[in-house]
């Protein structure tokens, strides 16, 4: 019994980086329908600021989230009003999308690459090999402190969209475009927001992923795929849902890590996936499309 809630502890441990890690990608298709396939480039974009601020200024990679938010929101603004502004109106805009975040993300892997080379990276900060502990359990201490950060961030994502009039503009906006525009929501800019928003929750994702794995350009190839396990286990468009699904999938790997191995843990989240497809492409709590 020890043993099962010690692996229980260490993927709960990493479900909130892995929450807020997703909830960008969740937010953005949720508002505008974008299937944000660089998001996790961004994210790795964040990590590699993150790490050379740790690097030339000593800063510690959590401290650092002051820089990659408003950098990566910046960002965002930009990406979104050079790709996609005048696309939104579009009939195929969700399959454009797809195509065209797919090449941003080439985009920054090859920027990435040229700039960095392919050189496995990541910050050193004294927590990221210490370990928490509390009886017979064990806590990581450099995720404890990430999953604190990103839960902290969550209810303050959650907080600007339940009590704040961009909050209401983004909720309507995710309900009902349409019904947004005529109650005299300007979706465009609202649009544009939520995308630096969703960027920006990368952005801090990015600083504490810094430490808690190895990161080279190409390895957003691999996290997107987990990203996309996650969101769509619990509904696109859900950010209840990636919470949820983060913390499933996060406990269900630390257990396959345990028992087969490190290298299995992926596995997990491309079966999950795979599965969640074929019998409820839906997830957890996204609503049922029905044909026309």
């Amino acid at each position: 019994m020890t043993q099962i809630s010690q692996i229980i502890i260490l993927g709960l441990s990493l479900g909130g980086v892995f929450a807020l890690m997703s909830s960008g990608m969740t937010l953005i298709f949720g508002v505008m329908r974008i299937v944000n396939l660089a998001h996790a480039a961004f994210i790795v974009m964040a990590a590699y600021i993150a790490y050379w601020a740790f690097k030339l200024l000593g800063m510690d990679p959590i401290l650092s989230i002051v820089i990659t938010i408003p950098v990566m929101y910046l960002f965002g603004l930009l990406v979104y009003r050079v790709l996609f502004a005048k696309l939104i109106d579009n009939p195929r805009f969700v399959e454009l999308t797809v195509l065209i975040t797919f090449a941003l993300s080439l985009v920054i892997e090859g920027l990435l690459s040229y700039f960095f080379t392919g050189i496995y990276r990541s910050t050193t900060p004294r927590y990221a090999t210490d370990t928490l502990n509390f009886g017979p359990f064990y806590f990581p201490e450099g995720q404890f402190y990430a999953t604190v950060v990103s839960i902290i961030l969550l209810v303050g994502l959650w907080a600007l969209l339940r009590y704040t009039r961009l909050g209401y503009a983004i909720r309507a906006t995710t309900q009902n475009r349409t019904a947004a525009k005529t109650v005299g929501v300007n979706v465009h800019q609202i649009s544009m927001i939520t995308f630096g928003l969703g960027t920006a929750l990368a952005g801090a994702s990015g600083s504490l992923v810094s430490f808690l794995f190895t990161f080279f350009p190409a390895k957003h190839m691999e996290w997107v795929t987990i990203i996309l396990a996650l969101i769509v286990l619990g509904g696109m468009g859900s950010l209840i849902g990636s919470l949820v699904g983060s913390f499933l999938l996060s406990a269900l790997a630390a257990y396959v890590s345990f028992n087969f191995g490190p290298t299995w843990s992926p596995i997990t989240f491309y079966l999950a996936l795979f599965l969640i497809l074929l019998f409820r492409p839906q997830g957890l709590f996204g609503k049922k499309m029905e044909l026309q």
